[in-house]
């Protein structure tokens, strides 16, 4: 069978149906969920995989089983959504893009309203940008233009993006207890046990001329689920404050502390609070992609108090950066296979265990030296310390 597109759309036509855009690329700040006009290019690696498939297409065995002949593209998708309708197994996007590299040549560069086009021939699958224009087969002429856009020019996002914004500042893995000794309230406006937003707070240590700060509570260890061996240290976040008045030496030689103002709290802040500077903002392009190389570890903990997790919920890797997990990665979640007795042979009942089975997703979205925070994509079972995971 042959899917024959609405559009046949030279690469070059298809350009110029896009416009030369000013503002490209789909990213996230750190802190927000705003698209910024920056272009991220497609890396190496993943160029290198769609450049594979893009003369001969990928083989008809890796389409979704219901893939549709044409897609529009909407407001609210994501690559990962867009990617499930056409392949069996999403974060292979390099592949999908791949089917036609010359048209798509970023796939930070779909937008609403563009229509994605399907066509099957010898096995192999192809798919094809373009806008319907007229009835099939009829040639669209068109002449070079130039077109402005604002910042937020609508293209797609790679994931939810706001299931990780919150994340972003607020879960931290430091490499070492650095809290300990980082800057730290001593004392409260008019002596008030919790401090809140508008607050003065009274703060001791080193903190130079960093306007920006975030409030952390006591960093608690991070420790391997096997090996025991502490990985990092995490804080839970109370929020931010700023610098306001530096610190001074009293008429009788007493300190006296700096002073800052709370400007905003996920929980009440309080004396023995420390802070550390926020960070400079962090433009992130996330692009679901396998890992090239194999990886295995385990869930070192789940974020927050809770004791298991589920579906949109945060858990700690015991694998980061020093291990070859990016953000943007796709892991693999496994239930370990469960005992059970063997009573079928005659007089004698024998001990097995079960295979272990994949029953769920996990999504990379902050990488640290050796540890790393995911997104539980989707999960059969609640996901619990120890819990494996592997390449998909």
């Amino acid at each position: 069978m042959t899917r024959t597109p609405l559009l046949q759309a030279s690469p070059t036509a298809a350009l110029r149906l896009r416009g030369w855009r000013t503002a490209v690329g789909i990213a996230l700040v750190a802190g927000s969920a705003a698209a910024w006009a920056v272009n991220y290019p497609v890396t190496q690696q993943q160029r290198a995989t769609a450049q594979q498939v893009a003369e001969a297409g990928v083989p008809l065995s890796e389409l979704a089983p219901n893939a549709p002949d044409s897609y529009t593209v909407k407001r609210g998708d994501t690559l990962w959504d867009i990617s499930s309708l056409f392949l069996k197994r999403p974060w292979r996007w390099p592949e999908l893009w791949g089917m036609n590299l010359d048209q798509i040549r970023n796939p930070h560069l779909i937008y609403p309203g563009q229509i994605l086009f399907l066509e099957t021939k010898d096995g192999r699958a192809r798919l094809r940008l373009g806008k319907p224009v007229g009835q099939p087969g009829s040639t669209l002429k068109v002449s070079p233009r130039v077109r402005s856009e604002s910042l937020d020019n609508g293209a797609i996002a790679s994931i939810p993006l706001h299931l990780i914004e919150p994340f972003l500042n607020e879960a931290v893995i430091f490499n070492s207890n650095e809290l300990e000794s980082a800057p730290r309230i001593v004392a409260t406006q008019e002596g008030r046990v919790l401090l809140t937003r508008g607050d003065l707070a009274y703060v001791r240590g080193e903190v130079g001329q960093t306007r920006d700060w975030r409030l952390f509570r006591n960093a608690k260890p991070l420790v391997d689920p096997v090996t025991k061996e502490v990985l990092g240290y995490e804080a839970p976040y109370v929020g931010t404050a700023s610098y306001t008045r530096a610190a001074e030496t009293g008429k009788n030689g007493e300190p006296v502390p700096a002073t800052f103002r709370v400007e905003s709290t996920r929980q009440e802040a309080g004396v023995g609070d420390r802070l550390s500077p926020v960070p400079p903002r962090d433009f992130i392009s996330y692009v679901p992609r396998a890992p090239q190389q194999d990886i295995e570890g385990l869930i070192a903990s789940i974020y927050g108090d809770a004791l298991s997790a589920g579906q949109n919920q945060i858990v700690t890797l015991n694998k980061g950066g020093k291990d070859g997990l990016e953000r943007g990665h796709v892991l693999a979640l496994w239930r370990y296979g469960r005992k059970a007795v063997d009573a079928t042979t005659d007089g004698k009942k024998v001990d097995i265990k079960l295979p272990d089975e994949r029953h769920g997703l996990l999504f990379v979205f902050r990488v640290f030296d050796r540890m790393s925070y995911a997104l539980v994509l989707n999960v059969q079972d609640p996901v619990q310390v120890g819990d494996r995971f592997t390449q998909p």
